[in-house]
């Protein structure tokens, strides 16, 4: 089973690679023994994400998740890369293709599919719902401090 490979880390900050998006499928996420979802793996653990996780997905075509779900807390903001396919939420069934970006509130029953020819390679982004406030967009300061590579 394929691994993540960590890149550089120090105390503010830490890098992994995923590998190439077309070979997501050499992954295997074991969610105990009956649930065992090909081609998904999670990074936030692997970065040390202390706001968040993420994920990504490969679907190969005629593939689907094969569930619905929901999170207590948790929004979903899902962005996709390459191919085509079916997105679901509360029986509401639109396409997604190439730079599509969905995001589901916590309680939205949700699922991908991949109706089309080529790979479906989604990115999806976890983090707790209803806590980003217009204070949060100005988070960021502006050093003074030139950049040197």
């Amino acid at each position: 089973m394929k691994q993540i490979e960590k890149i550089a880390a120090a105390e503010n900050f830490s890098a992994v690679n995923v590998g190439k998006l077309d070979e997501l499928g050499d992954y295997l996420l074991e969610l105990g023994p009956e649930v065992k979802i090909p081609g998904k793996v999670f990074g936030g653990g692997a970065v040390g994400a202390t706001g968040g996780e993420f994920s990504f997905q490969i679907f190969r075509p005629g593939t689907e998740t094969g569930f619905l779900h929901t999170h207590k807390k948790h929004e979903e903001l899902y962005f996709f890369f390459k191919g085509k396919g079916e997105f679901q939420v509360d029986g509401q069934i639109f396409p997604v293709s190439e730079g599509s970006v969905v995001r589901v509130a916590p309680d939205g029953k949700r699922s991908v599919r991949n109706n089309g020819e080529e790979p479906l390679i989604m990115l999806c982004v976890q983090y707790r719902g209803d806590t980003f406030t217009t204070e949060d967009a100005a988070d960021g300061n502006i050093l003074d401090t030139p950049v040197k590579w």
